[in-house]
């Protein structure tokens, strides 16, 4: 009997077998599993040593990078043709609008033979800016040119623009209006042989006609009737002419 008990007191005193070791860490492993907080912290301490060694990386090549031969000079100019950093600054006023030239041709020898009808100019001018027809008397709003032999000359352009307009029109003869910049418009009647359409561009001294007659004007015989308009209201077309007169 004394055999036999001393016999199981050596078996509990004897060290655990590895499979009783490893059955033991197993259960501790699933009872740590078993909290929620577990898994989020494995996560995080993983994205921490990924992030760690992407930086290492990024130090490491940019150091590398950074590194220059001796003798050899670091430029900071691109050779990328799109790069505008080196060229010259281009005057903000380089691209100036046209100056408005008269709208007939350098060899027409044309005149201003009626005036504009300006309320605030004296009682002469106002009585020659007068157009009579029949028993109406209206006030011309814009300038006619003509020549003292009374022949036909050529029109041109006062600026380069897109034609809008270009019909026959009763009274006035065949009109022509062209757009331009800054919301001013050319308009030109008693056309003759006109040279342009609708939608057509043209540019500043373009000849697009010849004078003709009209009916509200016959007295002025061969003659163009010129206006010119702002944001579509007439305005003295001697404003923008007297500096350009030939």
């Amino acid at each position: 009997m004394n055999q036999e008990n001393q016999k199981n007191q050596t078996q509990d005193n004897a060290p655990k077998s590895i499979d009783g070791a490893a059955s033991a860490d197993t259960s501790t492993w699933k009872r740590a599993s078993g909290k929620k907080w577990v898994f989020p912290a494995v996560y995080m301490a993983a994205a921490a040593i990924i992030l760690a060694l992407m930086w290492v990386y990024q130090d490491a090549g940019t150091n590398t990078n950074s590194e220059t031969k001796p003798g050899l000079e670091v430029s900071s100019k691109t050779n990328n043709p799109a790069d505008t950093t080196g060229m010259p600054a281009v005057p903000v006023n380089a691209n100036k609008s046209e100056a408005m030239q008269w709208p007939v041709a350098k060899e027409a020898n044309a005149q201003m033979s009626m005036p504009f009808f300006d309320s605030n100019a004296s009682n002469d001018v106002k009585q020659a800016a007068i157009v009579e027809y029949g028993d109406s008397f209206t006030p011309h709003m814009g300038v006619d040119f003509s020549r003292e032999d009374g022949q036909a000359f050529e029109v041109a352009a006062a600026m380069s623009g897109k034609v809008v307009r270009s019909e026959q029109v009763p009274l006035v003869g065949h009109v022509v209006e062209i757009e331009h910049e800054g919301g001013l418009k050319t308009v030109y009647h008693s056309l003759a042989e006109v040279k342009v359409k609708k939608d057509d561009q043209v540019a500043q001294g373009d000849i697009i006609a010849t004078a003709g007659r009209n009916e509200l004007e016959k007295g002025e015989g061969t003659h163009l009737h010129f206006e010119v308009l702002l944001d579509n209201q007439p305005v003295n077309p001697e404003t923008y002419l007297m500096e350009n007169q030939q």
